[in-house]
């Protein structure tokens, strides 16, 4: 199956899951959850970097067609998958996880940011989307969540 682009992925996410705004920001497209444009930015809930960045290299993105498809996840859910969260690495390191962080098409945890809970899909195809759902569900829960406390409103209601 062939990897899906990144305008792909963005346009497939965002018909998915409502209130989004999508903004480029220090090299990448990311799409934070802000219904009503309540916040200035919003709360993070999906990046796309399509490049490597001054202290982020280790997924070699600078590969031709390569792109990151990032995420966080609750902590019982990045434990599930990955055990316990790494350290915050220094600047210009990555976490030690012992992971391929330039596997195409798989999660790992996030080179960087798996301190907080955050993984990536490099080039995922459209059958990995499809497996990521439920997982990119849980993120913009958290994305949810985090934006409720922010503006101190209750969550909104999910149809069931």
């Amino acid at each position: 199956m062939e990897p899906m682009t990144a305008e792909s992925a963005i346009q497939r996410i965002t018909h998915a899951f409502q209130s989004l705004v999508s903004r480029a920001t220090w090299g990448e497209t990311s799409l934070f959850y802000n219904p009503g444009n309540a916040l200035k930015s919003g709360v993070y809930f999906v990046t796309i970097k399509e490049h490597d960045g001054e202290n982020d290299r280790a997924s070699r993105l600078n590969r031709t067609g390569v792109f990151r498809l990032s995420f966080g996840l609750p902590p019982t859910t990045y434990e599930q998958f990955f055990g316990p969260r790494p350290a915050r690495p220094s600047k210009g390191a990555v976490v030690p996880t012992g992971h391929d962080f330039t596997s195409l098409n798989e999660l790992t945890p996030h080179p960087v940011y798996a301190w907080m809970g955050w993984v990536q899909v490099l080039s995922p195809t459209e059958g990995t989307m499809r497996d990521l759902t439920p997982l990119l569900t849980l993120a913009y829960q958290k994305a949810e969540e985090s934006f409720a406390k922010r503006v101190g409103k209750p969550i909104p209601k999910r149809n069931t």
